[in-house]
């Protein structure tokens, strides 16, 4: 079994940046592929950014290209979302997912392609 948390969540202003982090516990994590996720009320769950379990594999929607860099820390099990230049259209609930890879270069870029999710951090972008 996997479990994820999410950590890093909270109220910042337009224009600021905030790093979330997903402390991954269970199974090996440099067999991970993680993804992260945000949803806003009413709204599908949107993919964001997603790194392999070597960390050279990345990907990144293309509507937040630019202002989010994932990285991840294999020593520590944790993956990073590093955020800029934020805007109050980034508020929602922000989710890490993971997925057991056999490619140390693969990343998925849909949710259905994760098994594991963590329980969410509310992100809150004040105008």
């Amino acid at each position: 079994q996997v479990q994820l948390v999410g950590l890093g969540g909270g109220l910042v202003q337009a224009g600021d940046s905030l790093r979330l982090s997903c402390v991954v516990s269970g199974r090996t994590f440099s067999s991970q592929s993680v993804g992260w996720f945000r949803r806003v009320p009413g709204k599908e769950r949107e993919f964001l950014a997603a790194i392999s379990q070597n960390g050279i594999g990345k990907g990144y929607a293309n509507s937040v290209k630019g202002r989010l860099t994932i990285s991840r820390d294999n020593a520590k099990n944790t993956v990073y979302l590093q955020m800029s230049s934020l805007k109050p259209e980034d508020t929602a609930v922000y989710y890490c997912a993971a997925a057991t890879t056999l490619s140390s270069n693969l990343y998925y870029t849909t949710d259905r392609s994760y098994n594991y999710w963590g329980q969410g951090t509310q992100v809150t972008v004040s105008s």
